[in-house]
């Protein structure tokens, strides 16, 4: 230390020894000095004492002399150094050389040591014998090397081997003290009696004493006394006492007398003996009174007097007696043994504690239920520790919950116990583990446990890696997280390409921690994995690096092509865009190319970015080939389909030529025409147009100036067509024009064609203009339409009292055409008629108009008898309306309700008088009658535009024979084609009814399903003649 206290620094060159020099290895310049201190300190004292000061010069030289090491201290090449046992040891070397020294140290076993002051000195603590050994320090530098060796040796003061006991014996018995001791040097061993040294004329004759050892025979109560062993060495001293106690005492019993001991049946039981005698007693255990001892294997009896029975059965119950005895004496104690129902217990997710139970008792049984419950983390659960018990034991009974063997915080809130039930809230994973219930009664302890897992969904994978990195696939592995208790069912691996959204690439068995994954070229990726467990879904692991494939060529064209050519002289291309990620690489587009079909071998192409290309100025509807091949800056895709699309359309430039009409009857006919050419249709076929328009009637002389003009429209490419509904006996022209999406062509041609005669319709009129008792007078106007040249009229005629007899019909031919009124006389009195009239040409009769009337009534001139079927009553009779059907009037185009007399009203001539004097009831009847015609109009309107008459099966198969002639007529000259399924009078109506345009949709039911094989509209008129009849009481 310098004057101002500055601590001289030591290094490898300057170091303080352990006596207190200091000590240089060399000296510089810098070492002179002349205030060195030595300062020496007294810790308990606290003072510090100093030296003088003490001066160091160096001298200067002309050259540095270097030298080989040489040892300082410790002097010599060897030393020797003792150590105690368990103390420190310090060994030292310090060397002067140049240039300065490294000191190293080498011992022959390895051994805990701590070198410090830069290697110079080494501390050993807690030093032992396995510490012994020559322990060598060598100083080495460029020059050479010095070492110098220690030899240690550890030594220490004695210690106990063994030790002298304290021994109670009895009277006459031997004993034997032990006392040995270990120490270096080796430890003497001397012993004492009551403090007085056991040496050579001082030692009881039945004492024998050796070196390590005493040995005592006979002993009597004189040789009650201390013994005292001593060990030492020149270390130190120790030293051990022993009582050797001789007694001679009869038997004494120290647990108390008459003991009543409790026990579970099946668990064992202890009845307690505790005795003191000497010398030592025998002791042994008996039933009731007996002094028999008891020999069974269910029991055993150890030496401090206890009783064990091993298991305990019901016959075990009951008094016990403990006999103890030696040389001194004997003696004896009473106990009793009472058995308890065992105590059980059932860990259950939820139950109520049971107690009490009467029943014979079982060994004790624990149930773990379930055994291995779960619960997911922040979820709740609990626990109920079933608990069943002798009901003696109940007051004594006591429940402890534990977790993982240590009992329950009781101050953690999540924590509810309600004695027997075991609630945890927001469960964590430190809740996880084996929970326990303990039930302890006074007789027994009971414990019943379960593992209690906490379940979560997994945590998100890790260290995810890409590996086997190709254009189009490459490889991810992953390592799996905790689970959760859990096991992985399935890892989703998701893909981000471009910085887009995350979307699903893969899922794989939870088994799996690697898959291959399909790639897109010219695509940025970065994936991220999913675990999953019945739980649920982890988070999403950490994203992977980020990979990008390179650009390829595409991989294929688009797959739609389509044309549009919505305009003339254009054609528009489209087709269905690719995707983003099938464009493969920078600067897509698609190639378009195209030709005219037949006429160019060289393609036209040109490249586009969108999805659509529009040529222009292109012949009317030209058949082109087109392509569309997907290109980017790597090339082109696979070579493209051809696809032949055709340019827009216009209207057909020719009309079809060699018009020729066929009349097949009176209302239908057949036209055929050639085709145009597909040329000239210039563009898709929809078919042909036929317009037909009436010139005039064959009747009359004067044309239509302005005919209505009729169109059918037959799709297609045909050649013929049919044309239903024309007017009989009539002059038609007909011209026929092919059409496509853009419109007509011109038409044909007129051609004029006639129609044959064929039957009129029926008279404009029928009515009754005068009756009497035996005859009628009828009147009529003639028909609207007569079709033909009206030939004469047929009359017929027939009673029709009531609807259960029909007379028999009576035929009149009027063979005058303009007869307009006819008398029928000798008509029966009182009877009701029914009239029928046709009108008739040189082709048939027509549909007949009907009448009815009674004999004996007066009709009034120029006033329409009561509607036909309608029988006036007086007011109170009972009517019932009947409708019938189309097949029992003697008309099918007509229908109309008939009232029919059942009840009260009179239906004889004397009906009819009353109604000719009573003009009130004249009235009300016709009022009745007006409003019955209404009624009838609304249904001839509302059905079928016919009407039904009372008519019985008499009279229908009376015209059935003129109906199935009517049918020959209309179709006699189509017999060869398919059969109708109508009756002609609706062909005659349709003509009738007919508008300016009509068209094939007009007759079908769709997709012109209804059509036969000749094109024509024959079916439309079918009707079906088959209704069924139904009676309405009023």
């Amino acid at each position: 230390m310098t004057a101002d206290l500055v601590q001289i620094p030591q290094d490898d060159r300057v170091s303080v020894g352990q006596d207190g020099n200091l000590y240089f290895a060399n000296v510089k310049h810098s070492d002179s000095r002349e205030d060195y201190y030595c300062c020496a300190g007294f810790s308990r004292i606290r003072t510090i004492v100093q030296s003088m000061p003490m001066a160091l010069t160096v001298l200067p030289t002309d050259s540095l002399q270097e030298r080989r090491p040489k040892m300082l201290t410790p002097q010599g090449t060897s030393g020797s150094v003792t150590a105690l046992r368990g103390e420190e040891l310090h060994l030292e070397c310090i060397a002067e050389g140049l240039p300065t020294p490294s000191i190293t140290w080498y011992r022959e076993k390895s051994g805990a040591v701590v070198l410090q002051s830069h290697g110079k000195l080494l501390k050993m603590k807690d030093i032992s014998e396995e510490d012994e050994g020559i322990y060598r320090c060598k100083a080495e530098n460029s020059w050479g090397s010095v070492d110098h060796g220690f030899h240690v040796w550890v030594e220490g003061p004695p210690r106990w081997r063994e030790e002298p006991r304290d021994r109670a014996v009895s009277v006459g018995a031997s004993a034997v003290l032990h006392c040995s001791a270990m120490g270096k040097p080796e430890p003497e061993i001397s012993w004492k009696r009551n403090g007085l040294p056991l040496g050579e004329g001082s030692v009881p004759p039945n004492h024998h004493v050796l070196d390590k050892e005493i040995i005592l025979k006979n002993l009597q109560l004189s040789d009650t006394a201390v013994y005292q062993c001593e060990s030492r060495n020149k270390h130190g001293t120790i030293l051990s006492s022993a009582n050797i106690n001789v007694l001679d005492i009869a038997p004494v019993i120290l647990t108390p007398e008459g003991t009543t001991y409790s026990a579970v049946l099946g668990s064992p039981a202890f009845l307690h003996c505790e005795a003191f005698a000497f010398p030592r007693a025998d002791i042994f255990w008996s039933r009731e009174d007996s002094a028999v001892p008891m020999q069974t294997p269910r029991s055993n009896t150890y030496g401090n007097g206890t009783l064990h029975i091993l298991k305990a059965e019901a016959e075990d119950a009951g008094d016990y007696t403990c006999w103890v005895s030696n040389a001194r004496g004997k003696t004896a104690l009473g106990a009793r043994l009472i058995l308890r129902e065992p105590t059980r217990v059932f860990l259950l997710p939820e139950s109520p504690l049971m107690r009490g139970s009467l029943f014979p008792s079982e060994p004790t049984r624990v149930f773990l239920l379930p055994e291995s419950p779960s619960v997911r983390r922040s979820h709740g659960t609990t626990l109920t520790c079933h608990v069943q018990c002798d009901i003696y034991l109940l007051s004594s009974l006591s429940i402890i919950w534990r977790r993982n063997g240590h009992e329950l915080d009781r101050s953690d809130r999540r924590v509810l116990i309600q004695l027997d039930t075991l609630s945890i809230s927001n469960v964590s994973w430190e809740d996880g583990g084996t929970y326990s219930c303990t039930a302890h009664t006074s007789l027994d302890t009971v414990t019943a446990e379960t593992h209690l897992r906490v379940q979560d969904v997994p945590n998100p994978p890790t260290n995810l890696v890409l590996s086997e990195k190709h254009d189009r696939s490459i490889q991810l592995s992953w390592e799996t997280n905790e689970t959760h208790n859990s096991p992985i069912l399935e890892f989703i691996i998701e893909a981000q390409r471009s910085n887009e959204t995350w979307e699903d690439a893969a899922r794989v068995a939870g088994n799996r921690t690697a898959v291959a994954l399909p790639l897109v070229p010219y695509t940025d990726y970065r994936f991220r994995v999913f675990a999953i467990n019945e739980i649920g879904k982890s988070l999403p692991s950490p994203a992977s690096e980020r990979y990008r494939t390179p650009a390829m060529v595409p991989d294929r064209n688009p797959l739609i092509v389509s044309a549009e050519a919505d305009k003339q002289n254009e054609l528009t291309i489209t087709w269905e865009p690719l995707s983003q990620e099938e464009q493969n690489g920078p600067g897509f587009g698609y190639r378009v190319r195209w030709r005219l079909q037949g006429s160019e071998s060289e393609w036209h192409h040109q490249t586009v970015k969108e999805s659509v290309f529009r040529l222009n100025n292109t012949p009317a509807f030209a058949p082109y080939e087109v392509s569309v091949q997907s290109v980017n800056e790597k090339g082109a895709g696979p070579d493209p389909k051809i696809h032949v699309k055709y340019s827009g359309e216009d209207i057909p430039d020719a009309a079809p030529s060699a018009l020729h009409v066929e009349v097949l009857n009176s209302s239908l006919a057949k036209v055929a025409w050639a085709r145009v050419t597909q040329n000239q249709v210039r563009g898709h076929l929809s078919g042909y147009k036929v317009t037909y328009w009436k010139a005039r009637s064959l009747l009359a002389e004067k044309k239509h100036h302005h005919p209505t003009r009729h169109v059918l429209i037959f799709p297609g490419p045909r050649n013929w067509g049919m044309i239903p509904g024309l007017d009989p006996f009539s002059q038609y022209q007909v011209m026929v024009a092919a059409f496509n999406t853009r419109g007509d062509g011109p038409g044909s041609s007129p051609v004029t064609f006639e129609t044959p005669e064929g039957v009129p319709d029926k008279p404009h009129s029928l009515r009754i203009s005068s009756a009497d008792k035996s005859s009628f007078t009828l009147t009529w106007g003639p028909p609207r339409k007569l079709n033909g040249i009206l030939s004469g009229y047929l009359l017929q005629h027939q009673i029709i009292n009531d609807t259960d007899e029909i007379g028999t019909m009576r035929n009149i031919n009027i063979t005058d055409p303009a007869t307009v009124s006819w008398r029928i006389p000798w008509l029966h009195h009182g009877t009701k008629y029914k009239f029928y009239l046709r009108a008739c040409t040189a082709r048939g009769c027509g549909k007949a108009v009907s009448e009815e009337g009674w004999t004996g009534a007066q009709a009034k001139q120029g006033v329409p008898s009561t509607s036909p079927g309608t029988e006036v009553q007086q007011p109170g009779g009972n009517f019932t309306t009947r409708q019938l059907s189309k097949t029992q009037g003697i008309h099918r185009g007509i229908s109309e309700d008939v009232m029919e007399k059942t009840g009260r009203g009179e239906g004889t001539g004397a009906g009819v008088q009353v109604l000719a004097t009573q003009g009130w009831l004249i009235g009300l009847m016709g009022a009745v009658a007006l409003l019955t015609l209404t009624l009838l109009t609304a249904c001839f309107v509302l059905k079928n535009k016919g009407g039904k008459y009372s008519v019985k099966e008499k009279d229908e198969a009376a015209i059935e024979t003129e109906v199935q002639m009517m049918r020959d007529e209309l179709f006699a000259d189509y017999s060869d084609k398919k059969p109708l399924n109508e009756s002609a009078d609706s062909l005659s109506d349709s003509s009738e009814s007919s508008c300016s345009m009509d068209s094939l949709v007009q007759y079908s039911d769709g997709e012109h399903e209804q059509f036969n094989e000749d094109g024509s509209f024959i079916g439309e008129y079918t009707e079906s003649r088959d209704r069924s009849s139904k009676e309405m009481p009023h």
